[in-house]
């Protein structure tokens, strides 16, 4: 089992969320909505002069989804390459 930490801009959160649940249906996350930081190239602060928030997502995974998982961002990454869009993986205990 995985557990998958995505973090992205909130404009694509929807997009993500529609994707996963399409092709893992019984897909099971939670969502941390407002999330503030600092990545490579801007800040996603929510103020007046970095106005764009980020958010989380958690999920665990069975082995045989990870890779699904693994498309789904890809795919969406280059639907939105601008977006921050990242995938971290942990191996969590089943």
């Amino acid at each position: 089992m995985y557990r998958a930490e995505i973090i992205a801009n909130q404009s694509v959160q929807d997009d993500i969320i529609e994707v996963l649940e399409e092709y893992i249906p019984d897909i099971l996350y939670t969502i941390v909505p407002l999330v503030h930081g600092r990545g490579g190239n801007d800040r996603k602060l929510g103020s007046t002069t970095w106005p764009e928030t980020n958010f989380v997502l958690f999920t665990y995974v069975q082995d045989k989804d990870k890779s699904v998982v693994d498309s789904v961002l890809s795919a969406i990454k280059e639907k939105f390459p601008d977006e921050g869009i990242k995938l971290f993986w942990l191996r969590a205990e089943d």
